[in-house]
Order: structure tokens, then sequence, then C-alpha cells
């Protein structure tokens, strides 16, 4: 077996390790649901929907008062980007104290595109309420051929939760971890 093949089962065998496993420790919002965020995010979609900025009329809607858009669950958790290290980082703009993707890194499976993203939301987030994530590995798929090179499909599951521990929304996030064939890229 060559040593590049070695190295490519080594590091399946590492991400198969880890599914189901919580990668890195719970993901605490820096900030609580709040309106200002909420309306850059209304302004930048141009979401016009009044439950999300009119204190009237949010408070004579089914709601009760304002509720941030559901696809903004994911911004609550997100981590402050820092700048300085990141091309040591390749590009990522977190620090990571364990980067579960690094194995195939070293394995020559350097290149990553997102292919697709669903979202369960449970329930539409108030304001003031602080968010917490975990997420996990859920699925690792065979070595796949594509058009972009040889990968490997890796999907990753998202849990919100409310500070009662109570499940607000998921996220499943898929990406192919693949080693570029620049000669079939550059024609």
């Amino acid at each position: 077996m060559s040593d590049d093949l070695h190295q490519e089962d080594k590091a399946l065998a590492a991400m198969r390790a880890v599914i189901g496993t919580p990668i890195g420790s719970p993901s605490v919002a820096p900030d609580p649901v709040n309106q200002p965020m909420i309306r850059h995010w209304v302004a930048a979609l141009e979401d016009h929907n009044p439950v999300y900025t009119d204190p009237e009329f949010a408070k004579s809607s089914r709601f009760g008062g304002i509720v941030a858009p559901p696809l903004m669950l994911q911004t609550w958790t997100m981590a402050t980007p820092k700048i300085s290290g990141i091309a040591e980082r390749g590009g990522s703009p977190v620090e990571f104290s364990a980067n579960p993707l690094a194995t195939l890194d070293e394995a020559g499976f350097i290149a990553t595109l997102a292919t697709n993203s669903e979202f369960e939301i449970v329930r539409y987030l108030r304001l003031g309420e602080v968010i917490t994530s975990t997420m996990v590995i859920e699925s690792v798929s065979d070595l796949k051929q594509t058009r972009l090179g040889p990968g490997y499909f890796i999907t990753w599951v998202t849990t919100y939760r409310d500070e009662q521990d109570e499940v607000v929304g998921r996220q499943m996030f898929r990406i192919l971890k693949f080693k570029p064939d620049l000669e079939k890229l550059l024609k």
C-alpha cells in the first residue's frame, strides 16, 4: 500500500472515529438576541416583516412581541472573527483548539466546498434570550470521485439551545473536502 493511500485510510478512520461526539466546547452567544442585530439582518435582506422590528405590531401578533428571523439562528453563536493569524489558520476567521478536519488536510484533501445546509426551526427566538450551540460530525462518506477531484462528503449538525437547555433549532451542514485535480480545474 502506498504511503498516500495509507495516510488517506488513517485520515478517514480518524474522521469516522469522531462521528457522534461533540466538536469542541459548546459555543455560547456573546450577546443575547437583540434588536440592533435583528434590524441590521432584516435591512441587509430587505425583509420587511414587522414582527421583527415593529414592537406594536409584534405585540398584537401571534408571537406577542418582537422575534428574530428564524434563519438568524446560527448568527447568535458565531465566534467573533480574528483577522490576525488568518493565513496561518488556512483562511479560517476563528481559532480552533483542535480542527477535526486537520487529518484530511494532512492527507492532501486541502480544498473545501460547501455543498448544502438545512435548517430545522423548532421555535422563534425572543429578545434577551442567550443561545448555546453544539456541533457533532454526523457522517463521513466513502471516497468519492468528483469533477473537482477525489474527496469526502462530511456532514455535521449544530444544535441550538436556549437557557433552559431546550432545543430551539438545528442546522445540518455538508461540505466536500477534496484533493483538487489542478489539471482538470485549469482546463
